[in-house]
């Protein structure tokens, strides 16, 4: 087995992806797969040209067993994607690959993952210095009759004119900016969110029913765009919140009030950081 860098190729991106749809059972077929496919990859690519030195590919004879992709923004390491091939788990191969893209935020004082409920990969966190925080999934179908009082603070879509403000409250809340993540996010989700008024400023990115990043400077503000959030999802879609952790009630009650369901899954890790709030991470870029 070796490891090396995921290179910025249509291939190295097709095979980080393959490694991770078998390791989280997607289906291989279904509504949306070829769009979630272009939009993995690009990911993979998008993230190999910014941080090479943080995304490692494990393989065995030829073939994708194990990825690790990882992104250092200022301060802060955080970890988008690891998984490794049931196939081959428990042969130490997933920890070479933390291990490696791990080196990568050597002499940051933050980090952030967002974790699936594995108990292989939760020890594995923990052992690395992680402190993980339970985390709750949103979902269901939008009651509109919750969200007839669309509040008093005007949200509007964003563009890359707004992104040194959205850098401006993330490095409020993170201790970190986005930095070029934002133009990737613009591009393949389907709209951005911005409130920016003399109570505070914030923005969501939202695409289908999922909300993807939400991140502002008071509850108020985040409740009234999540809420402009869900009023957008199209109807008969399923609205998905996810990875809110227990500091995220604010999310917790928009989410019960417009009919959703609330279940545990997985948990959102910390390192050498309280919970940023209110703060909704991406799985994609956290």
């Amino acid at each position: 087995m070796i490891v090396r860098r995921v290179r910025d190729s249509a291939a190295d991106a097709a095979a980080v992806r393959e490694v991770a749809w078998a390791a989280f059972g997607e289906p291989l077929e279904g509504p949306g797969r070829a769009v979630r496919a272009v939009r993995h990859e690009s990911r993979t690519r998008h993230l190999a040209q910014t941080d090479p030195q943080g995304c490692w590919l494990a393989e065995q004879d030829g073939r994708a067993v194990g990825a690790a992709l990882s992104l250092r923004r200022e301060g802060l390491w955080l970890l988008a994607l690891y998984v490794v091939d049931p196939a081959v788990q428990g042969r130490g191969v997933g920890r070479l690959l933390l291990e490696h893209a791990a080196g990568h935020g050597r002499g940051c004082l933050r980090g952030m993952l967002c974790a699936s409920p594995s108990p292989a990969a939760a020890r594995r966190y923990r052992l690395a210095g992680f402190t993980l925080h339970p985390a709750m999934l949103l979902r269901g179908q939008v009651d509109r009759a919750g969200l007839l009082d669309p509040g008093d603070i005007p949200v509007h879509p964003g563009g890359p004119a707004q992104f040194h403000l959205l850098d401006s409250v993330d490095r409020r809340l993170r201790g970190a900016a986005r930095g070029p993540d934002h133009g990737f996010m613009l591009a393949h989700y389907e709209e951005l969110l911005v409130a920016d008024s003399l109570a505070g400023s914030g923005y969501c990115y939202r695409d289908g029913g999922g909300v993807k990043a939400l991140a502002a400077t008071s509850k108020r503000i985040a409740t009234r765009l999540l809420r402009e959030a869900l009023a957008r999802v199209p109807d008969g879609t399923e609205a998905r919140v996810e990875f809110l952790t227990a500091e995220q009630e604010w999310a917790v009650d928009v989410g019960l009030e417009v009919g959703l369901s609330l279940e545990t899954r997985g948990y959102l890790g910390l390192r050498g950081m309280r919970p940023p709030l209110p703060y909704i991470p991406s799985g994609a870029f956290l």
